[in-house]
């Protein structure tokens, strides 16, 4: 890392890039990046840090730049191009990151869900005890200068998180996921396995997910989850409309209650992996179980609002078992209410391919309707729509769009979840303003 370069961002809006721009800037590097003119919702963040950002122009690239390039953008992007012509050092976001992790203890959170989640609840409670950094995958970073943890997103996609070599990796699971680009389940745990072999010491993992059951590693795996055969046990767990409380056992030994103010079996599990970590970093427990109570959740999981007598959630869930997640939550919260799911499918390879698995998941919900698919830079179309989803789904199914989501208007007193990765909130706005005119109108 060079103090006397500027570190300059082609396409510093994206939410992995603007929270590193962000990390470096705190670190007290130069700082500077460009992107699309369009407004996105983590340049607030970087205005704040007074980062400059600029509109794509190769003019912008010169010497003396190092220049970090985000995944959208090929090779072939002029400003990229321009870089590597002049021979400035280039590095892709991932393997950027690679470097930014070094000289502290990381720990790179893995999963094909769970990850941001689980890496906000980690660098919270870590930074309430010690000098933390962190990128988490919902556009946060934070950098901090002699800090003694990393705590970062570590993602799959296209095998990048094998750029990074952290000393702990956290584990959620390994459902198949982006279909895109891997071939099938077996593909998915090879990327896992690799990067388990890339860890340092040790490696905390799901205990009831089967392929991180098979994980062959020279780096210890230690095994958490509800069971009797996992290292980190939780015991004892209540769940009430205010959260979790349980014990937590490791290896027979009692490490006493925690509470959380989370909802959701997955937030029982993920505060298993958290306190594991801090545990063999010989943090102390009480530390943690202090830190554990402020934890109010990340971006865009399970975010709250109240308009008239409804309850509206927006959740990031956009696979099968981040649906499950999302609804088991909110069956702990409102346990008296309708539960309505509003899921937007996120491209048409995962939905082929996911079909059976989200209508199961989505059929948990009292009633579910759909909105068409969202498709994605690198898949405008597919052979599969909304309309084959839902006749799959037995509570409900129907499609809605823009122009038209008065059904949801049809329910009182109900909790309506938004869920998906694409732009479902454009769906969830529209209802929100309809909800606030009947309101006024009927007052």
């Amino acid at each position: 890392m060079d103090k006397e370069t500027t570190y300059y961002f082609v396409g510093i809006k994206g939410s992995g890039m603007s929270a590193m721009a962000r990390i470096l800037h705190d670190k007290g590097f130069q700082v500077e990046g460009s992107d699309i003119s369009q407004y996105t919702f983590t340049q607030r963040g970087l205005e704040d840090d007074g980062i400059p950002v600029y509109d794509f122009n190769v003019d912008h690239i010169h010497d003396g730049l190092t220049v970090i390039a985000g995944n959208s953008f090929n090779d072939d992007h002029p400003e990229i191009k321009k870089a590597h012509e002049m021979g400035l050092t280039v590095y892709r976001y991932h393997e950027f990151l690679g470097q930014l992790i070094k000289d502290t203890t990381s720990i790179g959170v893995a999963g094909a869900h769970g990850k941001t989640s689980t890496t906000g609840l980690l660098a919270h409670v870590l930074s309430g005890v010690a000098p933390t950094s962190y990128l988490i995958g919902d556009g946060t970073g934070k950098g901090t200068p002699n800090a003694r943890f990393f705590v970062y997103e570590a993602d799959e996609y296209r095998r990048h998180f094998l750029a990074t070599y952290p000393d702990y990796a956290i584990m959620t699971n390994i459902d198949f996921d982006h279909p895109d680009y891997y071939q099938d389940k077996d593909d998915y745990f090879s990327a896992f396995e690799t990067f388990a072999n890339q860890v340092q010491k040790g490696i905390v993992a799901w205990g009831d997910d089967p392929y991180l059951r098979k994980l062959e590693t020279k780096t210890p795996v230690y095994y958490y989850g509800t069971s009797d055969n996992d290292d980190f046990q939780a015991v004892d767990i209540k769940r009430t409309t205010q959260g979790s409380k349980f014990h937590v056992t490791y290896q027979d030994k009692d490490l006493g209650e925690f509470e959380i103010h989370l909802f959701g079996e997955h937030n029982v599990l993920n505060t298993l992996a958290v306190i594991a970590v801090a545990y063999f970093e010989e943090v102390d427990l009480n530390e943690i179980r202090r830190e554990l109570l402020t934890f109010q959740g990340v971006k865009r999981r399970f975010t709250e609002r109240t308009i008239a007598d409804m309850t509206i959630i927006d959740d990031y869930a956009h696979h099968p078992s981040e649906i499950k997640a999302t609804l088991d939550a909110a069956r702990q919260q409102y346990p008296n209410k309708e539960i309505v799911a509003v899921f937007q499918p996120h491209t048409f390879s995962r939905t082929i391919a996911l079909m059976d698995e989200f209508a199961e998941s989505l059929n948990l919900a009292d009633q579910v309707f759909l909105t068409p698919i969202y498709s994605s830079p690198r898949e405008k179309s597919g052979d599969v729509s909304s309309e084959d989803l839902g006749a799959k789904i037995s509570k409900g199914g129907q499609v809605i769009t823009l122009d038209d989501v008065s059904p949801l208007l049809n329910f009182h007193n109900a909790v309506v979840i938004f869920m998906g990765a694409g732009d479902i909130q454009k769906y969830e706005r529209v209802y929100e303003d309809l909800l606030s005119n009947s309101t006024l109108n009927n007052s």
